[in-house]
Parts: C-alpha cells; sequence; structure tokens
C-alpha cells in the first residue's frame, strides 16, 4: 500500500508527504531524520493518511493536498 500523510509540527504548520509505511516515517520525522522542513519542528503529530493501490495514485492525492489552503486541510481531518 501507498499512502499519503499530514502531520502538525511542533509549531502548529502542517506537513504532507508520501510513504509506504506511516508508522516508519513519522518516528523518522520525530527522530529528526525526516523531512528538512520537519527537522526543527519536532515532536510531530500524525493528523491525516489516505490509502492507495498505486504510488502514482499517492503522489497525485499528495500533491493536491498540498495545494489546499490551512483550513481546507484541517476540513479533512
Amino acid at each position: 500500500m501507498h499512502h499519503v500523510y499530514v502531520i502538525e509540527c511542533s509549531d502548529g504548520t502542517y506537513y504532507t508527504g508520501y510513504t509506504t509505511d506511516v508508522q516508519r516515517r513519522v518516528a523518522e520525522h520525530n527522530a529528526g531524520d525526516g523531512a528538512k522542513y520537519t527537522r526543527g519542528r519536532t515532536p510531530v503529530t500524525l493528523r491525516h493518511t489516505e490509502s492507495f493501490d498505486s504510488k502514482p495514485e499517492a503522489m497525485r492525492r499528495e500533491y493536491r493536498i498540498k495545494q489546499l489552503s490551512r483550513a481546507q486541510k484541517e476540513a479533512l481531518f
């Protein structure tokens, strides 16, 4: 399975990403091994996930979520 996730950083901002293992990826973000954006914003909290059968499908959804406003992202969860 392929997943798109939204995490909330300690500063209240949101980060959207793609992974095949959500729990591992969130742990990486919290350990400082995730995206450069989240390294100084730990701890992070998982707010939303969506699962897809294919990577291209998940990547398209990740892009669409990244285009949403903050209020639209919050409406997802």
